[in-house]
């Protein structure tokens, strides 16, 4: 009797009633064919609807998660995908000393003109009391960043009789762009400090040159025609690209001191495709490790674990390529541990769902017992590597970071999989025949 009442909640008939829409018939209809495939049976029950509609669900994420990984390329780090590496110095001049202060606030100068550049997840660091070190993937012109980010940019307006009227802190913005004559220029909007000192220069300097000078080069010497309040342009450049690297570097902001480029060279991503090779080989030989292991101790529980762990694997390449995060070799480390890790939550469930069994419990109730007793042991576990992983993101950079997304990203998708896909086939398919699957339980 408790049987049957327990058949009469997991399962329900296809055909039974108004219950069902035509798109339930067609599921239910389709879900018995494929069981009396399987078990042989002659199809009479179907799932519960609401796991009929988890398993759409289900397949979205599937096609959502593959067209993501078909569609979005994955950003490379440095160490996989090459890029530029330079090491920069900061000097003393006769007027400014280097100190700390000055050091990191040419670090964070040197972060916005990268971030002008739009480099994905650059490496900048300092190294000593003196040095900072810029890393740049995918950048393989090194004449250009060394232009763009070891210049001074001090930009200075300066009239006939030598006084400075307005310098690059003045600037509201700059954009490249072209003046009347299809001339490359950078057009620039002044603070209403600079608006004003501007103005009263330009007024008193009429039928005179302003010399328009960067780190003490000469760029345009025009000479003022009308009054000018809080817009104008720099004009003297050459070329549109350099007038782009101008208005970078005047956005970003000027130098606090002179950087020295010590050091700077392009790596190849030879020894990365190596390195992604052998990654490859490993995650490869690990994985089939794991499904093995899988197979032989849990058996059909196993097997499911196992496809829970390919549809884990498609998760996680899939938030790679739609976050955007910029895969290391640290980070490839992170996936293959965290591969390993994405079985751990079934091994405890399927131990449990077997400690239930051997408690007299019946197979479905041992499920569900097993999932429900075995997630709080799993939820704690997982949320203090979070921590961890949240730790290493916000405290460490380069490398760190990227090891810190992938491992994060893998314990995420580890618990979804193992609480929501695991539980979701398990019960589906032990629901049409308990006795005959409970079986292969060990018990």
């Amino acid at each position: 009797m408790a049987e049957a009442a327990a058949a009469s909640y997991f399962t329900l008939p296809c055909w039974g009633g108004r219950a069902h829409t035509q798109i339930d018939k067609g599921i239910c209809s389709s879900y018995n064919w494929v069981m009396r495939f399987w078990d042989g049976e002659g199809g009479t029950r179907c799932m519960r609807p609401g796991i009929v509609w988890r398993f759409v669900g289900l397949v979205i994420i599937i096609v959502v998660c593959t067209l993501a990984v078909w569609k979005l390329p994955i950003n490379l780090g440095l160490d996989l995908r090459g890029g530029t590496r330079m090491v920069l110095e900061a000097r003393d001049t006769e007027t400014i000393s280097v100190d700390d202060d000055a050091v990191s606030r040419a670090k964070e100068v040197i972060e916005r003109r990268v971030n002008q550049l739009g480099v994905q997840e650059p490496v900048i660091y300092r190294q000593g009391p003196r040095r900072i070190i810029v890393e740049l993937a995918g950048v393989k012109d090194p004449a250009r960043a060394r232009e763009i980010i070891g210049r001074t940019a001090q930009l200075e307006f300066i009239d006939e009789r030598g006084n400075i009227i307005i310098t690059g802190n003045d600037l509201k913005s700059a954009v490249a762009g072209y003046d009347h004559y299809n001339r490359p220029s950078v057009n620039f909007e002044l603070t209403p400090e600079g608006s004003r000192k501007f103005e009263k220069a330009t007024l008193q300097n009429l039928g005179r040159k302003i010399s328009i000078y960067l780190d003490d080069q000469l760029l345009s010497a025009p000479v003022v025609e009308t009054v000018i309040k809080d817009k104008g342009q720099i004009l003297g450049l050459g070329s549109i690209e350099r007038a782009r690297d101008l208005s970078m570097m005047l956005r970003a902001g000027a130098l606090p001191v002179p950087l020295e480029v010590l050091h700077a060279e392009v790596l190849e991503p030879t020894l990365g495709q190596e390195s992604i090779d052998k990654s490859k080989l490993a995650a490869g030989i690990g994985a089939g490790l794991v499904v093995l292991f899988m197979l032989i101790v849990y058996r059909f529980p196993g097997f499911i674990a196992d496809i829970a762990l390919v549809i884990y694997s498609l998760i996680v390449m899939a938030s790679l390529a739609g976050l955007k995060a910029v895969l290391t070799l640290p980070g490839i480390a992170g996936l293959i541990l965290s591969l390993g890790m994405a079985v751990d939550s079934n091994i405890i469930i399927f131990e449990r769902i077997k400690e239930e069994l051997k408690s007299g419990k019946r197979v479905r109730a041992a499920i569900e017992s097993g999932f429900s007793r075995a997630f709080g042991c799993i939820l704690d576990s997982n949320v203090t590597t979070l921590i961890t992983a949240g730790a290493l993101y916000f405290f460490g950079s380069g490398a760190v970071r990227g090891f810190a997304v992938t491992l994060g990203l893998g314990i995420v998708a580890s618990m979804f999989t193992a609480i929501v896909v695991t539980k979701l086939i398990l019960v589906a398919v032990v629901d049409r025949n308990p006795e005959k699957w409970g079986k292969h339980f060990g018990v």
